[in-house]
């Protein structure tokens, strides 16, 4: 990955059984930067990871996301995982049969392509490496994915695989739920040591806590579907000594999640990152 990404959503709309629930979301991210994306219960923030990542149950209706230029709405999952896009996912799946190594070694090797394929020593000992960095128990790699595994054993898989996929934009939809301030760190970590130009990062997060160990680079507050605010560190800061109603009452905002009519919701939106 010579290039620093650019991740652009355009307006972007999706309906989850008929209901809207984005509703015109729009925000770039590029290569270095690290966005976090935070708000209340019930505002469409893990919609939005999941209608990016192509979960079926979202449909989207309007609006664009592309990647480096290429349109993400028009791939299949495996195309846009292809394509450098990587979800940590809030409540990861459980996969009988499938150990973590082979599910990671194919994973590697649709990503590098065919005639590209990584051997089996030199994928062990990158797995072992990162596992080691993750404070992950070796036996974990002969595990079924994610079967009997704790909350925060399941998270660090979901960082395991960030580091061994090597992804252009990661998107992290809360990852620091359920962890105590170990795993916590050790998450943040992992993180952290993926940082550079040639990878953006969206966080979802309710909490101040993940972002004192992964500074943002820009925060914004997502409310009825949308970014209602954006900002520097100091506005996650605020939120979590003030909570959202300051938010809500300079805004004009009565219901922030996204039961409210649209015709309710007249207030401008901030929907594109301050530039410093």
């Amino acid at each position: 990955m010579a290039n620093s990404p650019i991740f652009t959503i355009d307006g972007l709309k999706a309906n989850v059984e008929g209901k809207e629930i984005l509703k015109g979301l729009s925000l770039e991210v590029k290569g270095g930067e690290v966005h976090a994306i935070m708000g209340p219960n019930g505002t469409g923030k893990s919609t939005l990871a999941s209608a990016l990542m192509g979960h079926p149950k979202y449909e989207v209706t309007e609006g664009s996301a592309t990647l480096d230029g290429e349109d993400l709405l028009e791939m299949a999952v495996d195309e846009r995982a292809r394509a450098g896009l990587f979800l940590a996912m809030q409540y990861p799946s459980e996969i009988t049969g499938v150990t973590n190594a082979d599910f990671l070694r194919s994973a590697i090797n649709v990503r590098r392509g065919e005639g590209n394929e990584i051997s089996l020593i030199k994928f062990i000992r990158q797995m072992e490496a990162k596992m080691k960095q993750l404070e992950m128990n070796p036996e974990f790699m002969h595990r079924y994915l994610n079967e009997g595994f704790s909350g925060g054993e399941k998270k660090r898989n979901e960082i395991l695989q960030m580091l061994l996929l090597e992804p252009k934009i990661v998107i992290l939809d809360e990852i620091d739920s359920g962890l105590d301030i170990d795993a916590l760190r050790i998450v943040a970590e992992g993180v952290n040591a993926m940082r550079s130009e040639e990878r953006g990062f969206l966080i979802i997060t309710h909490y101040q806590r993940l972002l004192n160990y992964v500074k943002p680079d820009f925060v914004h507050v997502m409310m009825q579907g949308r970014i209602v605010k954006s900002g520097g560190p100091e506005l996650a800061e605020r939120l979590e000594a003030e909570g959202y109603d300051w938010v809500k009452a300079e805004l004009g905002i009565v219901d922030e999640t996204v039961g409210q009519d649209e015709e309710e919701f007249k207030i401008p939106m901030n929907t594109t990152a301050p530039k410093y």
